[in-house]
């Protein structure tokens, strides 16, 4: 198939770009501990499906002492001088190679202690990750802390790659004992699947092609066929609609866009948003990119959205389609990979970067840090360069994430030291704090708090009105067409006195008012939730 392709760029080479073009992407990930041969994995695997330039190879070839010329497979990633001279990698190195099947994506990383936090960098978009394991050593700490914030960063996919097996006469019960060693950290692990392959990185075995001769007792997936093979859920798609707005644009009196990429979702023009910041929407106008307007868009296109009406919107604002959806909150709960040599100082302030906003976040308390030897977790006394650890935090303005676990993008941040503006630590959000609720006397004899919410329907607001009155709570039902109600000419500042007066409202047979949640999407006992988890009913 790779002569296929090599045939079909002399001949067309229009017909193999296009081809080209509409392959699956997949983005990979090397991991693991120091000189387990990650970037001699890398190296074979270019070299072998032809992904090698010839002044790389020619680099990377060297001759020996008797005149035999040999390909060092490492210097093919490794491209600093430190990294040459030290024999380790040590920033994220990115190659490009594809086959008939995929596109891919490498990120060699560093296996190296001192740079985990490059390693943790170059992991944060893959769909898979690569770890390797030396035949001769067994899984180290280092593995188990790589394979750990593999799994925290989300990544589906884990190959465990058993390799040097040469060095071990391609022993079945050595890499067996690797093997089991390994998997009995799956329950600690969150990896959709977990897939362990033996191979010999530098002698080539069972990185592109299966070697009966070397490994009879394996029957398994090459390297190369894993990865062509794996299914990569295209989650940014399927999640709700977010879009981070980068950048307005004014180039005229006549044009305001609002510039950025979408992370996830997608939309089409004449679909509502609303805008995190002020509860505001309005309709998608238009969406243009730089090839011309489009009807819809989908993750992660970068376009230019323009609305019907002129909201207050800036650079850090988050559009989406329902604020219902997403999280808002001031105090959250995290989880930190720490980047920086000086350890966390829970007593001063630093920056937090989510999205394309910046705000001052404050540590509260420090609720756990990893064990690397065991996975367990442990009360910590500080957090120093390379530790995992939980945090409680909050903000000094709120800020509207998802928990990590479902939008790798809204559900990470960075933490960066505003006297130095040096990034410290990796985030990920798990869930915002709720607090302890002091209710009023008349709160507590309602069992209930003021509250105005929008409804588009009226028998769905009749049947809620009901079922609130069984629970012995104190609704009201406003329908705009009624005759009662038709002389008042502002809904809003009526709903927002019997709001204050501890009433639940609810509107209906109008357009819903700008500041009045619309909670029309779900069935009675979905909205019944939804005010009990606000803690509106209780």
């Amino acid at each position: 198939m790779l002569f296929d392709e090599e045939a079909l760029i002399r001949t067309d080479i229009h017909q193999f770009l296009e081809r080209n073009q509409k392959k699956e992407l997949l983005r990979f990930v090397t991991v693991g501990s120091v000189d387990d041969g990650k970037s001699t994995l890398i190296g074979r695997l270019l070299h072998d499906t032809k992904g090698v330039y010839d002044d790389q190879l020619k680099d990377a070839t060297q001759t020996s002492e008797t005149g035999e010329k040999a390909i060092d497979f490492a210097r093919i990633t490794d491209g600093l001088r430190a990294e040459r001279e030290q024999g380790i990698t040590i920033d994220v190195a990115y190659r490009y190679f594809s086959t008939p099947q995929r596109k891919f994506i490498i990120a060699d990383t560093p296996g190296h202690v001192q740079y985990t936090r490059n390693m943790a960098t170059g992991a944060s978009t893959a769909n898979v990750a690569i770890i390797l394991i030396d035949a001769r050593h067994g899984v180290l700490t280092q593995s188990r802390r790589h394979a750990y914030i593999a799994s925290l960063l989300g990544i589906p996919h884990l190959l465990v790659c058993v390799n040097k097996l040469d060095l071990v006469d391609y022993n079945e019960t050595r890499y067996k004992e690797i093997e089991k060693d390994f998997l009995s950290l799956s329950d600690q692990l969150r990896f959709e699947s977990i897939t362990c392959i033996p191979v010999s990185a530098l002698m080539g075995v069972n990185i592109v092609e299966p070697n009966a001769q070397c490994l009879p007792w394996y029957q398994g997936n090459s390297v190369l066929s894993f990865l062509e093979t794996v299914k990569i859920q295209k989650s940014e798609q399927r999640n709700d609609f977010r879009f981070p707005v980068q950048y307005v644009l004014r180039p005229n009196l006549d044009y305001r866009g609002y510039a950025g990429q979408i992370t996830s979702g997608s939309i089409r023009v004449g679909d509502r948003i609303e805008v995190c910041s002020s509860g505001k929407g309005s309709i998608i106008e238009a969406i243009d990119t730089y090839s011309g307007p489009i009807e819809e868009a989908y993750a992660p296109l970068s376009v230019t959205i323009r609305l019907k009406d002129e909201l207050d919107i800036s650079r850090g604002d988050l559009l989406v389609r329902d604020i219902h959806n997403i999280e808002h909150a001031q105090k959250m709960e995290a989880t930190l990979v720490w980047m920086s040599e000086v350890p966390l100082d829970p007593n001063r302030s630093y920056w937090i970067k989510h999205c394309t906003q910046y705000v001052h976040a404050n540590i509260d308390a420090l609720s756990w840090k990893l064990d690397m030897q065991t996975l367990d977790k442990h009360p910590p006394k500080m957090v120093m360069l390379n530790d995992i650890a939980g945090v409680q935090m909050s903000t000094h303005s709120p800020i509207s994430f998802d928990p990590y676990h479902k939008n790798r993008s809204t559900g990470s941040f960075i933490m960066i030291d505003f006297m130095t503006n040096q990034t410290v630590a990796a985030g990920m959000f798990s869930e915002k704090i709720h607090q302890t609720t002091i209710h009023s006397s008349k709160e507590r004899r309602l069992r209930q708090k003021g509250y105005s919410l929008w409804l588009d329907n009226l028998q769905k607001a009749n049947d809620l009105e009901r079922k609130l009155n069984d629970l012995g709570h104190l609704p009201i039902l406003i329908h705009a067409q009624d005759s009662r109600y038709q002389s008042i000419e502002n809904p809003v500042d009526l709903c927002s006195r019997l709001k204050d007066a501890g009433l639940i409202v609810l509107l209906t047979g109008c357009e819903r008012p700008q500041g009045i949640a619309d909670l029309s999407q779900g069935t009675c006992d979905d909205i019944l939730t939804q005010l009990r988890e606000q803690d509106i009913i209780f």
